[in-house]
């Protein structure tokens, strides 16, 4: 399958990292439960690193979401995505979904990141990005509580059927949402491909290492095609090949170690392929709307 190389496109797309250890990845918690990750090593601030010294040498900035675990215990991490001129965004604090936090334990778990954050960059922290991009069908009401907590963007909506998250009923495209406070709150979709008759996810992470690069690339090129962003991401784990492996069982042990090794050189190639900014720049057109609670469940 051949791609199309579109440098200089006048679409800028969303690049970003979801800044945790690899042990917080929700296929790593058999192995590392919650109440090991205070004992467990640290690996996520020589990688991170590594990817500012790569957006440094392509000349790209991005946006960081990090958690709140990792700001807490390694704060040079935040304050040294701040200085190299990256957009700083949120990345809860516990990474616990959000349907397993409920409404209460949400709200606390998205000031307290906030705060922290803010406190340790000296920086306003406006975006957020849910664990797991658990913002969707059944949890759309967490979108109004980043509003009210003083968020003005949000990039955890991902338009598509998945066993884990997802929300197929949302549209595909940035949008500003009409919510029950009167607060402004911006969405920016993961980016997805639309193939026989539904979506498909294609935002990165997962999408880029297991399968072949042309399948994020060729999304990229149809939402130029339609003057679109995109919004892609990774994790740092993802570009670690040293990381300890576990047995993690087939599948799970596949998803998470899988395609490491050429995940560099694919990021590499995106960057070469398309334009990209930090999220939070990426601009919506007013005429773009949406009200969520008009969406069918």
């Amino acid at each position: 399958m051949t791609t199309t190389t579109n440098v200089g496109s006048a679409v800028r797309h969303g690049l970003s990292f979801d800044i945790e250890e690899a042990f917080h990845a929700l296929n790593m918690w058999s192995v590392t439960p919650p109440d090991t990750w205070a004992d467990q090593p640290s690996r996520v601030a020589a990688v991170t690193d590594s990817i500012l010294a790569l957006l440094d040498e392509k000349n790209v900035r991005a946006t960081f979401f990090v958690l709140g675990l990792v700001a807490e215990r390694s704060p040079s991490v935040v304050k040294s995505i701040v200085d190299a001129g990256h957009e700083l965004a949120s990345h809860g604090y516990s990474h616990r979904m959000v349907g397993d936090l409920g409404h209460e334990g949400f709200e606390q778990d998205v000031v307290r990141a906030r705060a922290l954050l803010q406190d340790i960059s000296g920086a306003e922290v406006a975006g957020f990005r849910a664990s797991t991009v658990s913002i969707g069908k059944g949890t759309r009401w967490a979108l109004d509580t980043l509003a009210r907590a003083g968020h003005t963007w949000d990039s955890s909506v991902f338009p598509v059927l998945h066993d884990r998250y997802g929300d197929v009923a949302f549209p595909a495209d940035p949008v500003h949402l009409v919510l029950p406070s009167g607060n402004p709150l911006r969405e920016y979709p993961l980016l997805t491909r639309p193939a026989f008759g539904r979506r498909w996810p294609a935002a990165g992470g997962g999408y880029l290492r297991l399968l072949p690069l042309a399948l994020v690339d060729g999304a990229l090129n149809k939402t130029e095609r339609r003057a679109q962003p995109g919004v892609v991401y990774l994790h740092p784990w993802e570009l670690d090949v040293d990381q300890p492996r576990h047995d993690l069982g087939g599948l799970r042990t596949w998803r998470h170690y899988f395609g490491l090794e050429r995940t560099e050189g694919k990021l590499r190639t995106l960057i070469d392929r398309h334009t990209f900014g930090p999220i939070g720049e990426i601009e919506v057109p007013q005429s773009a709307q949406l009200d969520p609670s008009t969406l069918p469940e």
